[in-house]
This record gives structure tokens, C-alpha cells and sequence, in this order.
């Protein structure tokens, strides 16, 4: 499940991306339109500068903005950024499948279809799409 962090995530993305002047926005703004807590902001675009998807900049003038054009980031890399891997179930989140039943497992590949399919859907989709 996506949680509140990835999804204030995209609108903070968004938010850069229809106010991108190629100036810094303060973090302050973007709380304010997104009506979402400062503090809560902090710790979200924490991540998207680490995993540089963001640069910040701090002192007057200072805040957020995009490093790439919004046509050129994956929503699937915006979610990721925050919440990790985007993983459907719980059988598919290690590297490979440790289930002591994944010889034998009817399901399995039900799951694994419909979590290529996840991955698939939000990394066909750009910010840019979503503006």
C-alpha cells in the first residue's frame, strides 16, 4: 500500500512542476497550497533531494525545485523515492523468492504477473502526465 509520504510525494513533484519559475520555492508555499504540515514536508523532500530527484537550496531565497524537466520523471521512481520498492506482496519483496513453497506454489505466478503489472503501470506514467 501507498502510504501518506508517497503521495505527498507526487503532489509536492507537481507542485514544483506548475510553479516552476527555474526559481528556488519555498517550502512554506508548497505547504500552504498542498495544505500538508511543513514538518511532514521536511522529512518527504529529504528523500526526493537524496535520491535526487529535487535541490535544495537553504537561506534567503532558498527552498525546492525540479532537477529535471517534469516530462522526464517517472512516477514510479517519485514513489519509490519515498517508500521503497513497490512491492504488491509480501512473497516478492527480496531479492529472490525465499518461500519454502515457491516450487509448489499455485499463486505465485498470479502475483508475480500482477506485480510486473504495478511496477509496469507507475513507471509508464510521467509527472508530466499528471499536470
Amino acid at each position: 500500500m501507498i502510504s501518506t509520504k508517497g503521495r505527498y510525494a507526487l503532489r509536492v513533484m507537481i507542485d514544483l512542476a506548475e510553479n516552476n519559475t527555474g526559481d528556488f520555492i519555498p517550502l512554506k508555499e508548497i505547504a500552504e497550497r498542498q495544505e500538508i504540515s511543513k514538518k511532514y514536508l521536511e522529512i518527504i523532500v529529504k528523500d526526493l533531494v537524496t535520491a535526487k530527484l529535487v535541490v535544495g537550496s537553504s537561506g534567503k531565497g532558498g527552498g525546492y525545485k525540479l532537477l529535471r524537466d517534469a516530462s522526464e520523471y517517472k512516477v514510479g521512481e517519485i514513489i519509490e523515492a519515498t517508500e521503497g520498492p513497490i512491492i504488491t506482496v509480501a512473497c516478492l519483496a527480496g531479492q529472490t523468492n525465499e518461500c519454502p513453497r515457491a516450487a509448489k506454489c499455485k499463486t505465485l505466478p498470479l502475483w508475480t504477473e500482477y506485480d510486473r503489472m504495478t511496477h509496469e503501470y507507475f513507471f509508464s506514467k510521467k509527472l508530466s502526465d499528471l499536470l
